[in-house]
């Protein structure tokens, strides 16, 4: 997937991702499933994941090879980054502390819609001026995934978000 095909995917997850829980009622974003986060708790933890991609995008590309390293092995695929996802969740992977929601959310949601939209936005900006080599050479860490490169970290934002609203699908659904 090239970084045009990246970002029209990202920005239509997270389209779908917002507009799915702006068209829930009160009760329905706010009902979770025992020891399982309610619909705008997703949301938060969705704001806590984009944003240190996005701020990690905007660095100069030698402090990150200083800080990470480069990649010393191709990029994963799409697909490839979604089965090993699918596969730390089968195996117990949960989010790591700073990506944990509150347990209450005093938050409006239509500010909360705004400033992940503004992420999305401002990431795709800076994937745009990113060479599609320097998407494959650069990497980040994750929390779960281990060392990523720039394309897998965007193909995990992209993938990441759709899981989350599978998730409050899902639990809605059982209710």
């Amino acid at each position: 997937m090239n970084k045009q095909e990246i970002i029209q995917l990202m920005t239509k997850n997270h389209h779908d991702f917002i507009e799915m829980i702006r068209n829930l009622s009160d009760d329905e974003a706010a009902y979770s499933p025992p020891k399982k986060w309610n619909a705008v708790q997703q949301l938060d933890h969705i704001i806590k994941s984009v944003s240190p991609v996005n701020m990690a995008f905007g660095l100069p590309k030698f402090l990150v090879k200083w800080k990470f390293g480069i990649a010393n092995r191709p990029s994963k695929s799409y697909s490839e980054l979604v089965d090993k996802y699918n596969l730390k969740l089968s195996a117990g992977g949960k989010a790591s502390s700073p990506f944990v929601p509150a347990d209450s959310n005093p938050f409006n949601k239509e500010t909360q819609f705004n400033r992940l939209n503004g992420l999305v936005i401002q990431l795709n900006q800076k994937t745009a001026k990113h060479t599609e080599e320097s998407l494959d050479k650069y990497i980040l860490p994750h929390p779960l995934l281990g060392k990523l490169t720039f394309r897998e970290m965007l193909y995990f934002t992209a993938c990441h978000v759709q899981h989350h609203q599978n998730l409050i699908e899902k639990a809605l659904l059982a209710r």
